[in-house]
Protein backbone atom coordinates (compact mmCIF):
# COMPACT_ATOMS: atom_id res chain seq x y z
CA UNK A 1 0.00 0.00 0.00
CA UNK A 2 1.30 3.28 -1.31
CA UNK A 3 2.49 6.00 1.39
CA UNK A 4 -0.16 9.15 1.80
CA UNK A 5 2.25 12.39 2.17
CA UNK A 6 0.60 15.53 3.68
CA UNK A 7 1.54 17.65 1.56
CA UNK A 8 -2.30 18.99 -0.01
CA UNK A 9 -3.29 19.28 4.05
CA UNK A 10 -0.62 21.44 4.23
CA UNK A 11 -0.65 23.66 1.36
CA UNK A 12 -4.59 24.05 2.02
CA UNK A 13 -3.49 25.22 6.14
CA UNK A 14 -0.91 27.39 4.62
CA UNK A 15 -3.24 29.23 2.49
CA UNK A 16 -6.04 29.96 5.28
CA UNK A 17 -3.33 31.52 7.12
CA UNK A 18 -2.05 33.99 4.14
CA UNK A 19 -5.16 34.37 3.28
CA UNK A 20 -6.19 35.63 7.02
CA UNK A 21 -2.62 37.88 6.78
CA UNK A 22 -3.34 39.55 3.21
CA UNK A 23 -2.46 43.52 3.52
CA UNK A 24 0.14 42.67 6.00
CA UNK A 25 3.15 44.54 5.18
CA UNK A 26 6.32 42.61 4.03
CA UNK A 27 7.31 39.00 4.96
CA UNK A 28 3.79 39.23 7.20
CA UNK A 29 1.74 38.33 4.30
CA UNK A 30 3.96 36.27 1.87
CA UNK A 31 5.73 33.96 4.47
CA UNK A 32 4.03 31.03 6.11
CA UNK A 33 5.85 30.92 9.32
CA UNK A 34 5.98 35.15 9.91
CA UNK A 35 2.43 35.44 8.85
CA UNK A 36 0.88 32.57 11.27
CA UNK A 37 2.77 34.83 14.22
CA UNK A 38 1.21 37.87 13.03
CA UNK A 39 -2.37 36.26 12.61
CA UNK A 40 -2.30 34.34 15.84
CA UNK A 41 -1.27 37.88 17.10
CA UNK A 42 -3.92 39.91 15.26
CA UNK A 43 -6.51 37.16 16.63
CA UNK A 44 -5.91 37.54 19.77
CA UNK A 45 -5.57 41.15 19.93
CA UNK A 46 -8.88 41.44 17.91
CA UNK A 47 -10.85 39.44 21.11
CA UNK A 48 -9.29 41.96 23.62
CA UNK A 49 -10.16 44.75 21.20
CA UNK A 50 -14.23 43.62 21.29
CA UNK A 51 -13.84 43.19 25.19
CA UNK A 52 -12.06 46.81 25.42
CA UNK A 53 -14.38 48.33 23.16
CA UNK A 54 -17.19 47.63 25.65
CA UNK A 55 -15.43 49.23 28.28
CA UNK A 56 -14.46 52.74 26.11
CA UNK A 57 -17.82 52.67 25.10
CA UNK A 58 -19.66 53.19 28.97
CA UNK A 59 -16.31 55.60 29.78
CA UNK A 60 -17.79 57.55 26.78
CA UNK A 61 -21.16 57.82 28.19
CA UNK A 62 -20.43 58.29 31.52
CA UNK A 63 -18.35 61.37 30.60
CA UNK A 64 -20.85 62.62 28.35
CA UNK A 65 -23.76 62.18 30.90
CA UNK A 66 -21.61 64.16 33.72
CA UNK A 67 -20.95 67.37 31.29
CA UNK A 68 -24.86 67.25 30.72
CA UNK A 69 -25.06 66.59 34.61
CA UNK A 70 -23.07 69.29 35.53
CA UNK A 71 -24.30 71.62 32.91
CA UNK A 72 -27.85 71.25 35.02
CA UNK A 73 -26.10 71.62 38.34
CA UNK A 74 -25.61 68.19 39.53
CA UNK A 75 -22.38 65.79 39.70
CA UNK A 76 -22.19 62.53 37.94
CA UNK A 77 -22.97 60.09 40.91
CA UNK A 78 -25.35 62.97 42.67
CA UNK A 79 -27.38 62.67 39.44
CA UNK A 80 -27.47 58.45 38.72
CA UNK A 81 -28.27 58.55 42.57
CA UNK A 82 -31.02 60.98 42.19
CA UNK A 83 -32.63 58.76 39.57
CA UNK A 84 -31.99 55.65 40.86
CA UNK A 85 -33.95 57.00 44.33
CA UNK A 86 -36.83 58.37 41.75
CA UNK A 87 -37.04 55.04 40.54
CA UNK A 88 -35.66 55.44 36.46
CA UNK A 89 -34.49 52.84 35.05
CA UNK A 90 -32.29 54.09 31.91
CA UNK A 91 -29.12 52.71 31.06
CA UNK A 92 -26.15 54.79 30.36
CA UNK A 93 -26.46 54.72 26.73
CA UNK A 94 -29.80 56.45 26.72
CA UNK A 95 -28.99 59.30 29.00
CA UNK A 96 -25.61 59.89 26.73
CA UNK A 97 -27.73 60.22 24.00
CA UNK A 98 -30.42 62.39 25.67
CA UNK A 99 -27.74 64.16 26.70
CA UNK A 100 -26.04 64.75 23.08
CA UNK A 101 -29.46 65.41 21.17
CA UNK A 102 -32.17 66.32 23.91
CA UNK A 103 -30.90 68.75 26.36
CA UNK A 104 -34.59 69.82 27.58
CA UNK A 105 -35.42 66.26 28.02
CA UNK A 106 -31.94 65.69 30.18
CA UNK A 107 -32.86 68.78 31.87
CA UNK A 108 -36.32 67.79 33.00
CA UNK A 109 -34.47 64.47 34.05
CA UNK A 110 -31.76 66.38 36.11
CA UNK A 111 -34.61 67.98 37.91
CA UNK A 112 -36.31 64.98 39.15
CA UNK A 113 -32.64 63.85 40.19
CA UNK A 114 -32.23 66.88 42.23
CA UNK A 115 -35.74 66.85 43.70
CA UNK A 116 -35.01 62.92 44.93
CA UNK A 117 -31.74 64.01 46.77
CA UNK A 118 -31.78 63.74 50.45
Amino acid sequence: MARIKGGMNAKKKHNRVLKLAKGYRGARSKQYRVAKQSVMRALTSSYAGRKERKRQFRQLWIARINAAARMNGLSYSKFMYGLKTAGVEMNRKMLAELAVNDAAGFATLAELAKSNLK
